[in-house]
């Protein structure tokens, strides 16, 4: 399976961004992809204002040109988040979407791990207006492989792409939205020890270039092996299409030649403990 990764560099127009997403999509599948993942809130990526103002429905435009283009391509859409709008809640979803190749809106994931956090002398407060999602979500995509679906700040917490594995994950893909100051620090190796731990292949996509509030995210989106190497890579400035293969001989070699998820010992991460005095 041939998976792309799209970077792009959105900010506060929506039509700007469906417009890019789109091309994105586009320039991937006529590459040979079979497998295609966008970042997170590309559809509107903005202050909080800005963020309401664009939220949308699970049928709103943006989810409607990707189950199109999915089919268009007979392609694997993981669609990036978006900010959803539902009934009945007063905050929105940061969800993802998986289209398969008949357009077919096959799972939706909402971010479990919301960002709140202080970095680089701005406070950030995701929780403001997008509430946490219900829990983990896999997929299956078009060659039988089974996905997990994560979000952004979802990548700094093993234990939810540990689970995924455990239940059955052979592909990570990660929408995102990486400040600069994260990407530069911790991107490259938060994406490679989530591979190495699992011995899944990460298909990981990140914005780049500023967004609607003014603030620089950091790119390099990239793919990484189950081996932890980076099989492919994009830049830190500009919007791009990268490509790589998933093989999944290299998968079971390298679960076989060190089974982690069979020698996880669930007492280990579960249960509680007190320090000696």
């Amino acid at each position: 399976m041939l998976a792309a990764v799209v970077q792009l560099a959105c900010a506060g127009d929506k039509e700007a961004n469906l417009g890019a997403a789109e091309a994105g999509i586009r320039e991937a599948a006529t590459a040979g992809a079979d497998l295609v993942v966008l970042p997170e809130k590309w559809p509107v990526l903005g202050g909080d204002g800005e963020t309401l103002a664009g939220a949308e429905s699970l049928d709103g435009p943006a989810m409607r040109m990707c189950s199109r283009l999915a089919a268009e391509f007979s392609i694997d859409l993981v669609s990036g988040s978006f900010a959803e709008s539902r009934e009945g809640h007063e905050r929105l979803g940061n969800t993802v979407a998986h289209f398969d190749p008949q357009g077919r809106m096959r799972a939706v994931y909402r971010k479990i791990h919301l960002f709140d956090a202080d970095i680089a002398d701005r406070r950030y407060r995701e929780s403001d207006i997008f509430e946490p999602g219900e829990g983990p979500v896999l997929t299956h995509l078009a060659d039988g492989a089974v996905a997990g679906l994560l979000i952004c700040f979802d990548i700094r917490f093993p234990a939810l792409a540990a689970n995924l594995a455990a239940n059955g994950a052979e592909v990570l893909c990660v929408s995102a939205a990486f400040t600069r100051e994260t990407t530069e620090a911790h991107w490259e190796s938060l994406l490679r020890a989530r591979a190495i731990e699992t011995g899944c292949h990460v298909v990981a996509a990140n914005q780049c270039g500023l967004d609607g509030a003014g603030q620089p995210t950091g790119g390099r989106s990239m793919i990484v092996g189950p081996d932890g190497r980076i099989l492919a890579e994009l830049g830190s400035e500009d919007p791009g299409v990268v490509t790589a293969e998933l093989d999944r001989s290299l998968r079971n070699q390298v679960r076989e030649a060190m089974p982690l998820i069979e020698l996880a010992r669930p007492e280990a991460s579960l249960t509680p403990l007190e320090a000696s005095e």
